[in-house]
């Protein structure tokens, strides 16, 4: 079978690798048909892995496929079922997956794609308990945004912000996959919407998936033009995936008692904060890291019901690393979807 594998830092080959044995007690066989790119894959492709691993491990960290054989005692799937697959190698006995905190497992194995072998071959097995179900009429393409980038933003907004209806939300970076959906998922329930981007054709873009204002954080303060549409009061959610020297202007524009969720740096890990402004605004900070299987749950019956992810673009595994490129370069609008 093909797969793509990282045999260095910066360096994927196309490789020809065994197909998977018949699926096991308990384990499902999973043809996969589409690879979401998110920034894990970028990280781990530049060498950010933060472990030990050893190359050659394959690529890709998200995806969807369908059932092709299934082994003894899985009662859930049968072959042709459309699925998606949870990414990181719970134990499912911990305390964290007991209580559906997959993201929390004391004893997790790795993230596939990152640490261990991932998503982007054409058949894999796995356990059942770690498949989910797509439900019908929801492409293959849309599917494989679900188990990183749209459940990610089901537990940044709903789990950990607490985002209710009608309440106002700074989405930072509408152009990346995480930003449009946090668009979508906001404007579903009614809230009110100010989003950042780098240049204008992507807040244009932004505002047609139903964002309210927009602002070039190249041309304006996104602090002063927020203070200025909430009429100096601010916003009571700040979704921040960026870090870096943003993060304090991103306080800066919570209301009293407003909340700060962010799962991620990508312009640094690294900030100093005023602690008297923290205490006296009374602002609450969650760092959200990945989600749990049924944050995928949850975002798989939103596309269900119409909530589509935005693509960017879709490209063959073999231009993988042209999917990365764009990632990189800030190009993106959306997600860039691998085919299989």
């Amino acid at each position: 079978m093909r797969a793509l594998a990282l045999i260095a830092d910066r360096k994927l080959d196309l490789v020809d690798l065994p197909a998977p044995p018949p699926p096991g007690p308990g384990e499902v066989q999973i043809r996969v048909r589409a690879v979401g790119l998110n920034h894990l894959d970028l990280w781990g492709y530049r060498g950010m892995a933060f472990a030990k691993r050893a190359f050659p491990v394959v690529v890709g960290v998200e995806a969807a496929g369908e059932v092709v054989s299934t082994g003894n005692g899985v009662t859930k799937f049968k072959a042709g079922d459309p699925v998606v697959m949870y990414g990181a190698l719970t134990c499912g006995t911990c305390k964290a997956c007991r209580e559906g905190r997959d993201n929390l497992c004391e004893n997790v194995g790795g993230v596939m794609g990152f640490h261990v072998d991932g998503f982007a071959r054409e058949f894999l097995n796995m356990p059942e308990r770690l498949v989910i179900p797509v439900p019908n009429g929801v492409s293959m393409r849309d599917a494989a945004c679900a188990p990183v980038a749209f459940s990610t933003v089901q537990h940044m907004l709903f789990d950990n912000a607490k985002l209710q209806p009608g309440e106002t939300i700074l989405v930072h970076a509408a152009g990346s996959g995480i930003g449009s959906t946090a668009i979508l998922m906001a404007k579903a329930i009614g809230c009110t919407v100010i989003t950042t981007a780098g240049d204008d054709a992507k807040l244009e873009k932004a505002k047609a998936l139903g964002a309210d204002h927009g602002i070039n954080y190249r041309k304006d303060r996104f602090e002063t033009i927020t203070r200025r549409l909430t009429q100096k009061k601010g916003v009571d959610v700040v979704f921040e995936h960026v870090g870096g020297e943003g993060f304090n202007g991103s306080l800066l524009v919570l209301k009293r008692g407003g909340r700060l969720v962010t799962c991620g740096s990508t312009a640094g890990p690294t900030v100093q904060m005023n602690l008297m402004q923290l205490f006296q605004q009374q602002y609450k900070i969650f760092g959200s890291f990945g989600a749990t299987m049924k944050n995928i749950r949850e975002s798989l019956d939103k596309m269900a019901g119409g909530m589509h992810p935005v693509i960017d673009m879709e490209v063959p595994l073999e231009q993988f690393e042209k999917g990365l490129e764009r990632l990189e370069t800030r190009q993106v609008f959306g997600k860039v979807i691998v085919t299989l």
